[in-house]
């Protein structure tokens, strides 16, 4: 009887590493699309944690966040809504809502909702840019999840969804039933273990503490994931996001208990992702 393989174990066996005579750009780029007038730091913690991983972030948010990144990482802002951004841990572009066509293109993986409202500006967004790229890697958040059209969520997907987004999802299309997920698009669903639902498989992952109910811990997971998903496919990619981001979360927890943020979970991230890749 050939031996069971553990599917945790097996998604950090798989996962990627940079080439050592890789080039600037081949080791991932990834487009962000997210954030709002109302909600300015989810995008940002997204981009935070995969500016740790990936070659390159587009980052595209309404004008005001985009002037806010902007000016963090150049600590200038020359009033246009483009602009390359570098400093010694990230390089990237800010780029306006009106110019992502390049970026939808050149990126290999896309992740569309930290931080948008639930509106019908989040509405037509989203499902025109899901339509016009139906073979793009995608990772769809909060809320752009909210206000997705399910038919267009395909194989090439992922979703990231809390208990309440993907009872919603349920109501509008019954394959997003976690009691018999049967859609095509790979499904993390977010919760005090998290389960993933990928090529008819449900994959628990256990962890976690009550720290990890802080605000942004979600944005942190979905630009993890996305990072990941650049180079690698749907299923390691949540897999791994998943364990990486509750193994970071307890050893925070051992140290200073619930008292941590999300920009401590995405500092404790790169050294929890390299000590499971090495073992």
């Amino acid at each position: 009887m050939a031996k069971k393989v553990d599917p945790i174990k097996q998604a950090f066996t798989t996962l990627k590493l940079p080439a050592p005579d890789s080039h600037k750009g081949q080791n991932g780029k990834l487009l962000i699309i997210g954030g709002s007038k109302l909600f300015h730091a989810a995008s940002k913690w997204s981009l935070d944690v995969a500016s740790k991983i990936v070659d390159m972030v587009f980052y595209s948010s309404v004008p005001s966040n985009n002037r806010l990144v902007a000016k963090f990482l150049n600590n200038q802002f020359d009033g246009t809504l483009e602009e390359q951004a570098k400093n010694n841990f990230w390089q990237g572009i800010v780029v306006s809502r009106k110019k992502l066509k390049p970026y939808l293109e050149e990126a290999d993986c896309i992740l569309i909702g930290p931080g948008m409202e639930r509106s019908h500006y989040t509405a037509r967004l989203s499902n025109r840019l899901l339509k016009q790229y139906p073979d793009k890697k995608w990772v769809i958040d909060a809320g752009a999840l909210q206000m997705i059209k399910p038919t267009l969520l395909n194989a090439n997907c992922i979703i990231t969804p809390h208990q309440q987004e993907m009872a919603l999802l349920n109501d509008k299309n019954p394959n997003f039933n976690p009691d018999n997920y049967t859609a095509q698009a790979t499904c993390l669903l977010k919760g005090q273990s998290d389960l993933i639902f990928s090529h008819g498989q449900k994959i628990e992952i256990k962890g976690g503490n009550a720290g990890m109910t802080k605000g942004g811990t979600g944005d942190v997971l979905a630009g993890l994931v996305a990072a990941l998903y650049c180079q690698n496919d749907a299923q390691t990619s949540a897999i791994a996001a998943s364990q990486v981001n509750k193994l970071a979360g307890d050893k925070l927890y051992k140290t200073v208990g619930p008292y941590f943020n999300a920009s401590d979970l995405v500092a404790m991230i790169p050294e929890i992702l390299w000590q499971q890749r090495k073992q």
